[in-house]
């Protein structure tokens, strides 16, 4: 009965993540020939990422008062404006055209990232289940089938900004699914709710938690495939094995984190999941031959899978319902700042260094959600 619960309160937001995931995974996995098209270097195409860091926490930072005006339509709307972007994607050839799309990814991705865990975190409330696992799941199962799918494509043949334009319109057509009736009125959800005192004692270690996930997270999504083609010779196309293997076991990672969640409890699964994820980071970094490679982003996978959408319950259940909306949004302000600053700052230090010590560095990242969970649970209740 629970889970039945869970999938059936989960439908708009659970198809709202999905969406997102299956956008970001096509993207992720043609990154390569991003890079080509654009004629750049690994240290320009991180500066260029930065620029979808730009839109992003812009999107976050407006995410409660474009939430508050759209109202029901919200996740439509978002659903839809992100499934345009996949549709403009042929246009990148130059850096300034990859520059736009990244700057315009990012704020259409932050949107509606921040309203899904919203409403993810108003429903919880409301019926008592924890939902963030299967959401996030759901994002990646669908990262995972799409950056499969796109690398197939590529393999085949297909030209990546025909690959995207389809990606973007299956994201459209799945907008209309993300539509619910009007609901009661519920305790956070009013006007004044935007304007709520920001419980920054709570919010602070929550976003530092949330930051260092993102890095891991998002770095391994962009550069696994650079990694795996360039240090392992692997054919055109094989570099989206990286990023299908972390959206995989992310995906199954947190449709079991719930039960695993249930016999460990969150403090010590968050903990086991930050030194899985650093171990899987050394591995990639040493794997002398491609499928130890392979093994390790699968593991960064398993240990990145439970961070965020067990902080976002830590979160959500450590505020009042009026500051909830605010104070999920102010901590994924912090937190998705990683999401975009991870892969630039890994262009930089493999333009150095080489991707190798770049997967180094994500293990370190991993290892860092510890101090900031310890900091959380001594935060006062707000």
């Amino acid at each position: 009965m629970g889970l039945k619960t869970v999938i059936a309160t989960s439908r708009a937001t659970g198809v709202g993540l999905g969406a997102l995931g299956f956008f970001w995974g096509g993207f992720a996995a043609l990154m390569p020939d991003w890079q080509a098209r654009a004629g750049v270097s690994d240290g320009v195409l991180g500066l260029l990422l930065l620029l979808s860091a730009v839109g992003g926490m812009s999107g976050m930072a407006a995410g409660p008062r474009v939430q508050s005006g759209l109202g029901r339509v919200a996740l439509p709307v978002l659903t839809l404006q992100l499934g345009l972007v996949g549709m403009v994607a042929w246009a990148i050839g130059s850096p300034l055209a990859l520059g736009l799309v990244l700057l315009w990814l990012g704020w259409s991705m932050s949107g509606l990232d921040i309203a899904s865990n919203v409403e993810i975190s108003h429903r919880e409330a409301q019926i008592g289940l924890s939902l963030m696992n299967w959401n996030h799941a759901l994002f990646s199962f669908c990262f995972a089938a799409s950056a499969g799918l796109s690398g197939v494509a590529r393999r085949a043949g297909a030209e990546p900004g025909w690959i995207m334009a389809l990606v973007g319109a299956l994201v459209i057509c799945a907008a209309l699914a993300t539509y619910e009736p009007p609901a009661q009125p519920r305790e956070g959800s009013e006007p004044g709710a935007a304007r709520a005192k920001t419980p920054w004692l709570v919010v602070i270690p929550a976003g530092a938690m949330l930051f260092f996930a993102f890095v891991a997270e998002n770095s391994t999504e962009s550069w696994s495939a650079l990694h795996i083609e360039r240090n392992f010779h692997a054919a055109a196309g094989e570099g989206a094995f990286g990023p299908m293997m972390l959206g995989l076991t992310m995906g199954m990672g947190r449709l079991f984190g719930q039960i695993v969640a249930a016999r460990l409890g969150e403090r010590r699964l968050i903990v086991l999941s930050a030194c899985i994820g650093a171990f899987g980071a050394l591995l990639t970094a040493l794997a002398p031959i491609k499928l130890l490679a392979i093994l390790g982003i699968a593991l960064i996978g398993i240990g990145a899978a439970v961070v965020v959408p067990s902080t976002n319950s830590l979160l959500g259940r450590r505020v009042k319902p009026r500051a909830r909306p605010l104070a999920l949004s102010r901590a994924w302000l912090i937190g998705f700042t990683g999401f975009f600053i991870g892969p630039v700052a890994m262009g930089a230090i493999a333009e150095g260094v080489g991707l190798r010590w770049a997967f180094g560095v994500v293990a370190v990242i991993m290892a860092a959600i510890v101090p900031g969970l310890l900091r959380l649970l001594k935060a006062p209740q707000e």
